[in-house]
């Protein structure tokens, strides 16, 4: 179980609230995101943005109960608190309405979640602007289609199948590890989460006890180590993760071993050919490395990185990250004032 902040650690909306900014009363050209207070990359990303004199605003699902917006349907403007702004790249990420503060059994809290998950829906898909990992693109990309569509690149994947029985799955036919098939996390109350970490299959458990829901059983692979690959833009960076336990990462971080590794050629040319397939400009890839062969287990769309630059004592993605949005939104503000 995790406990996510709910205060405001953004930089600029801090300095634009005590009014250390002056308003031109002209709409400023900005990257808008869509997070979530405890989003630490997105409040990384905010000075680094400042620092290049590029306005960043947000959108936080934990926060937006009392927010000042109006969106303008006719022109790409909108009203953030009392600034007006002109978003040319948007970002959604880890805004997800099940950390909105509200009671969905009730009515007031059942008509917030429907309302923002409709506008929060629209902004992401807008076409007047920019986005980053655009949702049209990635909306679908769950692990089943992920799985099919990394075979489709020429990458090995492990024997999979889904299921309500687990107890009755060997794809394989030894060893299996059960996955949920959606999020790894779920937050039954706002700011609390739960982690639903992959497991061994329990090879006792009797066949006809089904789950709740469909889980994911996979072949297990005895790996010699595991990679984490961040792509951004066109640049991979990658870390090698030595672990004893598939939720080690979650539940005991401290003896994870993370270092930076190289990215063996071949295997980057076929991650950065799905990341394009699947219009990914930012994300990470999880794979197995198995007697030298390397093994796709899934991609992460919101992918968090300082934790793996922390272990391995270095800031590659975060810098790669931040020179990204900076350069493209270069380019965007530059095509906008050529109208």
């Amino acid at each position: 179980m995790f406990r996510a902040p709910s205060g405001c650690f953004d930089f600029q909306e801090q300095i634009h609230r005590l009014e250390m900014v002056e308003d031109t009363g002209e709409p400023s050209p900005c990257v808008l995101v869509l997070a979530r207070s405890a989003d630490m990359e997105m409040n990384e990303l905010s000075i680094a943005l400042a620092e290049r004199g590029i306005r960043m605003a947000r959108i936080d699902v934990d926060r937006c109960l009392d927010l000042a917006l109006t969106i303008y349907t006719d022109t790409p403007l909108i009203e953030l608190d009392r600034w007006l702004l002109r978003p040319l790249l948007v970002w959604r990420r880890h805004f997800e309405l099940t950390a909105m503060p509200v009671d969905p059994r009730t009515i007031s809290g059942a008509y917030a979640l429907d309302q923002w998950g409709t506008v929060a829906g629209w902004l992401t898909e807008r076409t007047e602007w920019a986005h980053v990992n655009p949702a049209r693109a990635t909306g679908h990309l769950n692990r089943l289609t992920q799985l099919s569509d990394a075979a489709a690149f020429g990458l090995r994947t492990p024997r999979t199948a889904v299921t309500t029985q687990p107890g009755r799955s060997r794809p394989g036919g030894g060893q299996c590890i059960v996955k949920t098939a959606g999020r790894h996390l779920v937050e039954p109350r706002p700011g609390v989460q739960h982690g639903l970490f992959p497991r061994p299959l329990d090879t006792s458990r009797a066949g006809d006890v089904p789950e709740t829901a469909p889980v994911i059983v996979q072949q297990y692979l005895a790996a010699d180590t595991e990679l984490r690959v961040f792509v951004v833009g066109d640049k991979l960076i990658g870390y090698q993760v030595d672990k004893y336990d598939p939720a080690q990462l979650w539940v005991d971080p401290d003896n994870v071993a993370v270092q930076a590794t190289e990215v063996p050629p071949a295997l980057a040319d076929r991650l950065l050919a799905l990341a394009r397939h699947w219009r990914l400009q930012v994300a990470a890839f999880d794979l197995l490395v198995v007697d030298g062969e390397h093994v796709f287990l899934e991609v992460n769309v919101n992918c968090d990185w300082r934790w793996f630059e922390h272990r391995a004592g270095c800031t590659d993605v975060s810098d790669a990250v931040h020179e990204w949005v900076a350069v493209r939104f270069g380019e965007l503000l530059a095509a906008d004032r050529g109208r």
